[in-house]
């Protein structure tokens, strides 16, 4: 596996990482937790070093499942993580970044994750309550105290990366970006090019729409996050948006590859900082996104996708109105 280095501090990773989210939280399947266990293991054994998980995943029971997937490997990988909600009662509630909060919350995820430092520490959604310079002071300390070892952000706006990285450098920036959201595109990349700050994409094949397996036709269980989300949910969106698994598939069937190794490969190509975390529950689907790295793309061919991508018009949003407004602008 090839490694790519996020932010100045030099953290250095694999070319594509592992989203852990899905293992057991947000959808429908809920694989059992030992054939989980063993897909974190194998994806060490094919390289990936770079894991993704967050305290509210559950809540809780993503963290176990990574810690005690990881302890054996520890000291071969990276683990990212995040703070940033009211758990208190084991439940979701508001955002909550206050400075006590970030301390406990972090003392409880080292006992989740079977470890003694945190690689990546995420503030999963800015919190409007608290100045941003206080959150990045509070990890500022923990990183002082070797608790964690970078700082990074979580659908952070432009001004709030600035004001966060002028106190503690942000090592990366975890926002959506895919071929079919690229709003990433317009002031976030150009920010993080200044700055020397790392972009990690979560949901870089759509929620799974950009694999190609999805259709208007597709039912959700109960359960399934995408329920909740107008993308998915507006059958006639889905209709609209297999645009872009048709351009996918076109780039695809000449580079003998599939369309979610290409719609990886075109992340890839965007910046050298940008380092992808899909996920998946499969071990087969693990081994073709890990492939995904190996595929290069041509000028034409990169050319012909972003052509074709501005051609598209996505339809339906990418959150529901509650999630949307925890986003920040």
């Amino acid at each position: 596996m090839q490694k790519r280095t996020l932010g100045s501090d030099r953290l250095v990773v694999s070319a594509i990482g592992l989203g852990c989210m899905g293992m057991s939280f947000a959808y429908a399947e809920r694989p059992d937790r030992q054939s989980m266990v063993t897909l974190l293991r194998e994806a060490v054994e094919d390289g990936v070093t770079f894991f993704d998980t967050a305290q509210v995943y559950g809540p809780f029971t993503n963290e176990e499942l990574v810690g005690e997937a990881l302890e054996p490997v520890r000291d071969q990988v990276v683990i990212a993580t995040k703070f940033g909600f009211d758990l208190e009662d084991g439940q979701q509630g508001g955002t909550d970044s206050r400075p006590d909060t970030i301390t406990r919350s972090v003392e409880r995820s080292l006992t989740r994750l079977r470890t003694d430092r945190i690689d990546l520490l995420y503030q999963h959604r800015v919190d409007p309550n608290v100045p941003i310079e206080e959150v990045a002071g509070t990890v500022k300390q923990l990183v002082e105290q070797g608790k964690v070892r970078h700082f990074g952000l979580s659908e952070a706006g432009v001004q709030t990366i600035r004001r966060a990285h002028a106190v503690q450098p942000v090592t990366a920036l975890q926002s959506e970006y895919s071929l079919w959201w690229r709003e990433p595109e317009d002031a976030i990349l150009p920010t993080l090019e200044e700055l020397g700050i790392g972009f990690v994409p979560f949901s870089p094949l759509g929620k799974g729409f950009l694999t190609g397996t999805i259709n208007e036709q597709t039912e959700f269980g109960s359960g399934d996050f995408r329920n909740t989300v107008p993308r998915f949910t507006d059958q006639e969106a889905r209709r609209a948006n297999l645009a872009f698994v048709d351009l996918l598939k076109d780039i695809a069937a000449r580079k003998h590859a599939t369309p979610a190794q290409i719609a990886l490969a075109w992340l890839l190509a965007q910046k050298p900082w940008i380092v992808p975390i899909p996920g998946t529950t499969k071990p087969n689907r693990l081994r073709e996104n890990i492939a995904a790295a190996g595929i290069e793309l041509t000028a034409d061919e990169l050319a012909e996708i972003q052509a074709g991508a501005d051609d598209i018009t996505p339809q339906g949003a990418r959150y529901s109105e509650a999630a949307q407004r925890m986003i920040d602008r």
